[in-house]
C-alpha cells in the first residue's frame, strides 16, 4: 500500500466564546477521520489554531480589563483543554496571533497586490462618535425596515429575516456605545474577487471535485451562469482600533479577521514543522514548501461548517491561486447541530459547553460514538437527542459490545489460568470476510461514519448470537465441556478484539484499555487479519465501561440553565457568525467595586487547598509567552516543581531566584501551551497598578504548610 502524505485541518474556533457541543460535531469528525488514515499507516497531521483577532476580541478585552492577547491566551487553554478531554488529537494547535501567520497574510497580500487584484475603495459607512470607530454592520442596531422589529443588526432582522443595508435601519444605534452613529468615508482594500482572472478559476475549481455534490451545486448559484459576473469584490480592511495585523504601507489599516484565519492554517503548519527537533537541533522531518507548493502531490483536506463554505470555496481557494499556493485537495463540508430537534437553547439547558459535559458525564467517548452514529459525510444537520443519546450509548456500547467481553472473559481467567485456546474458525469466518474486504475501511474513508457504525453493530449482534448459541454459563457447570467452554470464550475475545479495531478511530482510549486487556500491541488497520493464538495471555478481565445514567444527562442540562449567560444571540455552530457578534456594552460596576468580599466559606472549604511555603530555585523567561515566567519551586518534595506565573510585567527573574513564596501545592497539574505547570504561585493584585508576590515571614522552610 502507497503511503500519502497528507495535511488535515479543523475551522479555527474564535476566541470570544466556550467550546459547545455544536463546535464538537467538526472536531470529533475530524479526529475520527485523522486517526482512521492514521491506523491505515498514513502520514498525516492535524493541524488547527484559535482564530484570535477582530472587533469582538478588542471590545471584549476592553471589558474586562484586559489586554487582547491575555484575553486570547487565557481563551486559549480553556479550547486546548476541552478538546483534549473529547480526545481531539491535534498534532499542532497554534494561535492564528502568531508571527508566521502574519508572514504568510502579508505576503499573499503582497502576490495579489502584484497581481493587479487588489483596489483601493473610498466607501461610507457608519461611524461611533464616542468609540470613535468605524462600526461593522453587526455592531448596529436598530429597527427594522421591514416588520419593524426593535434591537435588529444592521445586516438583517431576526425576527422577519429580512436582508439590508445598515443605512436602512429606523433609529440605528451603536451596539457598543449605545450613540447615535454618523455616516463617515473611509478608504478600504478590496481582492477583486470579480476579476476574470478569479470568475474563470472558480469555475474550473469548483467543478474539479474538491467539493461534495450539495456544495458543487451552491457554488455554481453563487457564481451564476457562463458569462455572468455574480460575485461582488471582497473587503478585506478593516480601520483602527482594530486587533489585528496590519496592512502593508496601509497605516491604521488592518486585515479583516477573515483574511488571515484561513492563513491560520499555514501558520499553524508551519509552527508543527518548525517545531521538529532532535537533541534540541532542528531537523527536516516536514517540509512546509512540499505540502503548500502549486505541484504539491501530497493532500490537503479542510473540515469546515456549511455556513463558512463561501469563504473556503471561493475567498480561499482564490487567494491561493493567484498567490503562488496549492489548492485544497478537497473541502468536507458537515451540516448544523441541533437538540431535541431544535436549534441549541440557553432557555431549555440545550445550549450545551464541552465544559458542563465534562463536569457532568464525564466520558466524552460516549458523546464521540453518538456522533460518529449520525455524521454520513454529508452537509445535513445532525440532531442529538438526549434521550436517544442515553439509549444508544446503552445499547450499542455496553449491551451490545461491551457485554461480549464480560460475559466471557472471566471463564477464561477462572478456568485456563488466563490463556486462550484455539478459535472456532467457522465463527471467525464472517469477522475475517467483513475485514479483508474492506467495506467498513471505505465508509470511514468516505466519512459515511453512521454506515460504518452499523455494519460493526451487526458484526457485534453477530458475536453475541454466538454466545448465545454457545451458553458458555451452561458449558462452565457441565464435566467434560471445558475444550468447548475454552474455544467459546477463545472465539469471542478474538471476535472482540476485531470490533475494538474497527471502533477505534471513534473510542481510542477505550481501545487502548482493550489492548491493554488483550495484551496485544496497538491496533492497526495495514496488517492481515488473523485470530488471537492459542496459548495467548490475556490479562484479568476489569470493567471498560458503565452505563449512561440519565440522571446524569439532566444534571448536565440543568447546569446550563444554572450557569449560561448570553455571550450572543446567535446559536450558529461556526466560530465566523459568532465572530461578528457583538459583546454587550461593558457595565459600570456595582457599589461595592471589584474588590467585594466573595461569598462565605466553611471551614471545611478553606482545609481543602493545600498552601505551601515555597524557594523559587530558578525563575527564567518562556520563549513565546509574553506574561509567563517559568518557576522551579522547592517545597519540601524530592523533585521541585515547575509552576508558569503569569508575573513576567512585574518581576526579573533572576531577582527572583532564591526567594520564598506561597503556592497552592494541591491544584491538579494543567497542561499548557509551553508545559506542564504544577500548582499556582500566590499574589495580589487591586484597582492599582501593580501584581504582588506573596512571601512569608523570615524563618519559613520550604514544604511547611500555611494554615
Amino acid at each position: 500500500m502507497t503511503t500519502r502524505k497528507i495535511l488535515v485541518t479543523s475551522a479555527l474556533p474564535y476566541a470570544n466564546g466556550s467550546i459547545h457541543l455544536g463546535h464538537l460535531v467538526e472536531y470529533i469528525q475530524t479526529d475520527i477521520w485523522v486517526r482512521f488514515q492514521k491506523m491505515q499507516g498514513h502520514e498525516v497531521n492535524y493541524v488547527c489554531a484559535d482564530d484570535t483577532h477582530g472587533t469582538p476580541i478588542m471590545l471584549r478585552a476592553e471589558a474586562e480589563g484586559i489586554t487582547p492577547e491575555a484575553l486570547i491566551a487565557r481563551v486559549w487553554q480553556e479550547h486546548y483543554d476541552d478538546f483534549a478531554a473529547f480526545h481531539v488529537a491535534f498534532d499542532h494547535y497554534g494561535s492564528t496571533n502568531s508571527n508566521e501567520t502574519k508572514e504568510f497574510a502579508q505576503g499573499i497580500y503582497r502576490k495579489l497586490k502584484a497581481a493587479n487584484l487588489i483596489e483601493v475603495r473610498s466607501i461610507e459607512q457608519y461611524y461611533d462618535p464616542v468609540k470613535n470607530m468605524f462600526l461593522p454592520d453587526r455592531f448596529i442596531k436598530g429597527e427594522c425596515p421591514k416588520c419593524h422589529a426593535k434591537d435588529q443588526y444592521g445586516d438583517n432582522c431576526e425576527v422577519c429575516g429580512a436582508a439590508y443595508a445598515p443605512i436602512e435601519l429606523i433609529n440605528p444605534y451603536s451596539a457598543v456605545s449605545g450613540a447615535k452613529p454618523e455616516m463617515r468615508n473611509s478608504d478600504h482594500y478590496f481582492f477583486k474577487l470579480s476579476a476574470d482572472t478569479c470568475q474563470q478559476f472558480l469555475r474550473s475549481w469548483t467543478r474539479s471535485g474538491s467539493l461534495q455534490p450539495e456544495a458543487a451545486n451552491k457554488m455554481q448559484e453563487w457564481l451564476g451562469a457562463e458569462g455572468e459576473n455574480k460575485l461582488s469584490d471582497w473587503d478585506i480592511s478593516r480601520d483602527a482600533p482594530y486587533f489585528g495585523f496590519e496592512i502593508p504601507d496601509a497605516p491604521g489599516k488592518y486585515f479583516y479577521v477573515w483574511l488571515d484565519a484561513p492563513v491560520g492554517y499555514m501558520g499553524s503548519f508551519k509552527q508543527l514543522c518548525n517545531s521538529q527537533t532532535e537533541n534540541g537541533k532542528p531537523k527536516t522531518v516536514l517540509d512546509f514548501e512540499e505540502y503548500w507548493k502549486p505541484d504539491s502531490t501530497t493532500e490537503l483536506y479542510h473540515f469546515i461548517g456549511k455556513d463558512i463554505l463561501y469563504f473556503h470555496a471561493l475567498f480561499w481557494p482564490a487567494m491561493l491561486e493567484h498567490s503562488g499556493f496549492r489548492t485544497p485537495t478537497k473541502l468536507f463540508a458537515h451540516g448544523f447541530l441541533t437538540v431535541n430537534g431544535e436549534k441549541m437553547s440557553k432557555s431549555r439547558g440545550t445550549f450545551i459547553t464541552a465544559k458542563s459535559y465534562i463536569d457532568n458525564i464525564k466520558n466524552t467517548e460516549y458523546l464521540r460514538y453518538y456522533y460518529a452514529a449520525k455524521i454520513n459525510g454529508t452537509m445535513e444537520d445532525l440532531d442529538l437527542n438526549l434521550d436517544d443519546f442515553v439509549a444508544k450509548v446503552n445499547s450499542d456500547l455496553i449491551g451490545k459490545y461491551i457485554n461480549i467481553a464480560s460475559r466471557c472473559a472471566g471463564f477464561i481467567a477462572k478456568k485456563f489460568d488466563g490463556k486462550l485456546g484455539a478459535t472456532d474458525a467457522a465463527a471467525a469466518a464472517e469477522f475475517q470476510s467483513a475485514y479483508q474486504d474492506g467495506a467498513i475501511a471505505h465508509c470511514y474513508e468516505q466519512r459515511d461514519f453512521a454506515r460504518a457504525l452499523r455494519e460493526i453493530m451487526r458484526l457485534a449482534d453477530v458475536a453475541n448470537q454466538y454466545i448465545a448459541e454457545q451458553k458458555p454459563w451452561e458449558l462452565a457447570k457441565q464435566e467434560g465441556r471445558e475444550a468447548d467452554l475454552h474455544v467459546a470464550c477463545s472465539t469471542a475475545m478474538t471476535l472482540f478484539r476485531d470490533l475494538t479495531l474497527y471502533l477505534k478511530p471513534v473510542l481510542p482510549v477505550l481501545a487502548e484499555q482493550v489492548e491493554a486487556f488483550l495484551n496485544i500491541v496497538p491496533l492497526a488497520w495495514n496488517s492481515d487479519w488473523q485470530a488471537l493464538p492459542a496459548g495467548h495471555l490475556i490479562n484479568t478481565y476489569q470493567h471498560l465501561a458503565t452505563r449512561l445514567d440519565p440522571k446524569l444527562v439532566e444534571a448536565m442540562t440543568a447546569a446550563n440553565l444554572e450557569s449560561l449567560k448570553p455571550v450572543t444571540e446567535s446559536h450558529s455552530q461556526t466560530r465566523h457568525a459568532v465572530a461578528q457578534q457583538p459583546l454587550p456594552a461593558p457595565q459600570p460596576l456595582k457599589d461595592e467595586g471589584a474588590n467585594a468580599i466573595a461569598p462565605l466559606i466553611s471551614i471545611e472549604d478553606f482545609s481543602k487547598i493545600d498552601l505551601r511555603v515555597a524557594k523559587i530555585v530558578n525563575a527564567e523567561h518562556v520563549t513565546g509567552a509574553e506574561k509567563l515566567l517559568k518557576l522551579t519551586l522547592d517545597i519540601g518534595e524530592e523533585q521541585p516543581r515547575t509552576v508558569f506565573a503569569g508575573i513576567k510585567s512585574a518581576y526579573d527573574p533572576e531577582l527572583l531566584k532564591g526567594r520564598m513564596t506561597v503556592m497552592v501545592a494541591n491544584l491538579a497539574p494543567r497542561k499548557m501551551k509551553f508545559g506542564l505547570s504544577e500548582g499556582m504561585v500566590l499574589a495580589a493584585s487591586g484597582d492599582a497598578p501593580g501584581l504582588f508576590i506573596l512571601s512569608p515571614d523570615d524563618g519559613a522552610q520550604p514544604g511547611m504548610r500555611i494554615k
